[in-house]
């Protein structure tokens, strides 16, 4: 039986409270649909660059690990999630300033 998953809306308003216990500024750029929309998560390092996070099917573990799907110059990224917002109208995007590049990603619970 498949795994349970949680609506986005509230997966997103956890990870923002989180961010926040943590110190770390964090915005939502686009609001997707609250029950099934896909998330990308903008890191941005306050020096012009940025980091593009998305959950990506792992089919051999049926596992949903968040990845970085590209890193490269801020206004890139921005043009990056303004294409994929053109094709999917349910996705959220998020964006992160951390000069260190932390994202809490990589912690039980968000994985």
């Amino acid at each position: 039986m498949p795994e349970a998953r949680l609506a986005t809306g509230i997966w997103v308003s956890a990870y923002l409270k989180r961010l926040q216990l943590a110190d770390i500024p964090a915005y939502v750029t686009r609001h997707g649909d609250d029950t099934a929309g896909a998330v990308l998560v903008k890191c941005a390092t306050l020096d012009g660059q940025a980091t593009l996070w998305r959950r990506e099917w792992d089919f051999e573990t049926d596992a949903r690990p968040w990845v970085v799907i590209e890193t490269g110059p801020e206004a890139r990224i921005d043009a990056r999630i303004t294409r994929e917002t053109g094709f999917d109208p349910d996705l959220w995007a998020l964006e992160i300033e951390s000069r260190s590049g932390r994202t809490l990603l990589d912690q039980d619970g968000l994985a």
